[in-house]
């Protein structure tokens, strides 16, 4: 006969079976958006139907992507506010100056601006920056050659996403040729943003985040491959 005090406890795969089912259940949804934007823009008649969530579909990811950050501390989210405004300065100089990225305007597609510049433009520096640091982390390297790959990421995924931005009124370029200096900016700036990523300490694992890089990497490339 057991002890009155004795309890009962848990399997202990019930926490990881818990972490896989949320997983998927992120993954799904990523996947459901990701593939909905893609037939709609790719063959609807009215792709602007779809093009007004692509800010929610921005935030929603981030959103996603800090669920699975373990333990947000104060160390995380300060990074995540330098790397938002550090983000969305840069365009700001880029934007004014055409010294960083070349000569460029943003569209509507992107939502509300400031200095016109989309204010969710730093979002998506940080949700870059964040993904593809953490995947340079699968790398037995030492930190600067990680921030090095993690640049190339970055700007592997842009090349991937500029046809498809100009196409869909993200931004344009000036005689609507995109500059050889807009890759070489996003290295710099990347490059920069990645070494600040790994000087920074907080836990450095993201189990969504393979999975958000390649799901817009092939969205991009896709629909890219389609224009």
């Amino acid at each position: 006969m057991p002890e009155p005090t004795q309890q009962l406890s848990p399997p202990a795969t019930a926490a990881p079976d818990v972490q896989k089912r949320r997983l998927r259940w992120a993954q799904g949804i990523l996947l459901l958006f990701h593939t909905t934007g893609f037939l709609g823009l790719a063959f609807s008649q009215d792709p602007s139907f779809y093009l007004q969530f692509v800010p929610l579909n921005l935030l929603l990811t981030l959103g996603l992507l800090l669920a699975f950050q373990p333990r947000r501390t104060a160390a995380f989210w300060g990074f995540c506010v330098v790397v938002a405004l550090v983000g969305f300065l840069v365009e700001v100089v880029g934007i004014r100056t055409g010294l960083l990225f070349g000569q460029y305007e943003y569209g509507a597609t992107l939502g509300p601006k400031w200095l016109d510049v989309p204010l969710l433009i730093g979002v998506n520096w940080l949700m870059l920056t964040y993904s593809a640091g953490v995947l340079a982390r699968y790398l037995p390297l030492p930190d600067f050659l990680r921030a090095l790959v993690a640049a190339l990421l970055m700007v592997g995924l842009d090349i991937c996403i500029e046809p498809v931005a100009v196409r869909y009124d993200f931004w344009r370029w000036q005689y609507d040729v995109i500059p050889l200096l807009n890759f070489k900016g996003w290295f710099a700036v990347s490059l920069i943003l990645q070494v600040y990523f790994n000087r920074v300490e907080f836990d450095k694992r993201n189990a969504l985040v393979p999975f958000v890089y390649l799901v817009q990497l092939l969205f991009f490339f896709a629909l890219g491959m389609l224009l």
